[in-house]
């Protein structure tokens, strides 16, 4: 289990600081809110970027060239990979900068995705420190990869109600294994 604590990400006896949607925490998650969806929610996915890691676990997927992220509210293939050409609605998986080189991919408002009720809410790296995402959940590269490592399909994450959520970052201390 993974649950999200005020102090960071915690699994085990392991704290992971870590950051979350600029719009804080929610129960009525919409698309392109910035917030982090209440609930318990399970890992589904491991995607990589090959050209930039090794794979890191038995079970991750490659991010190749054309890979996209479909977020049109209300077509078909909202919140599900896709592959380019794509005109509607998408987020570049294969991205310039490092924050999807790995990415632990979600079960939030999938595999059926409700119209309106927000897409990819994956764990990735964060761009620095407390730098708030657009509803994901963020961490150091290391701790991402020590994370991939350690999950299993269909683990769970849990993203409880926490009233007043830090605004920056959950914990600048790192927990022991």
């Amino acid at each position: 289990m993974i649950l999200l604590t005020p102090m960071g990400l915690r699994v085990g006896r392991r704290v992971i600081p870590c950051s979350v949607g600029r719009g804080g925490l929610t129960h009525g998650k919409r698309e392109g809110d910035g917030a982090t969806p209440i609930g318990v929610h399970r890992i589904v996915g491991v995607l990589y970027r090959p050209d930039r890691i090794a794979r890191p676990s038995d079970w991750a997927q490659p991010i190749l060239p054309g890979d996209l992220w479909c977020d049109a509210s209300g077509h078909a293939d909202y919140n599900h990979a896709v592959r380019a050409p794509f005109a509607p609605s998408h987020e570049a998986m294969r991205r310039s900068d490092p924050l999807y080189d790995i990415v632990l991919v979600t079960d939030w408002n999938w595999p059926e995705g409700l119209a309106g009720k927000g897409s990819a809410i994956f764990l990735h790296q964060w761009r620095r420190p407390g730098f708030p995402t657009a509803g994901c959940i963020a961490m150091a590269r290391r701790d991402l990869i020590w994370l991939v490592g350690v999950v299993r399909p269909g683990q769970v994450l849990i993203v409880p109600d926490l009233p007043r959520w830090p605004a920056r970052t959950a914990s600048k201390r790192h927990g022991k294994d």
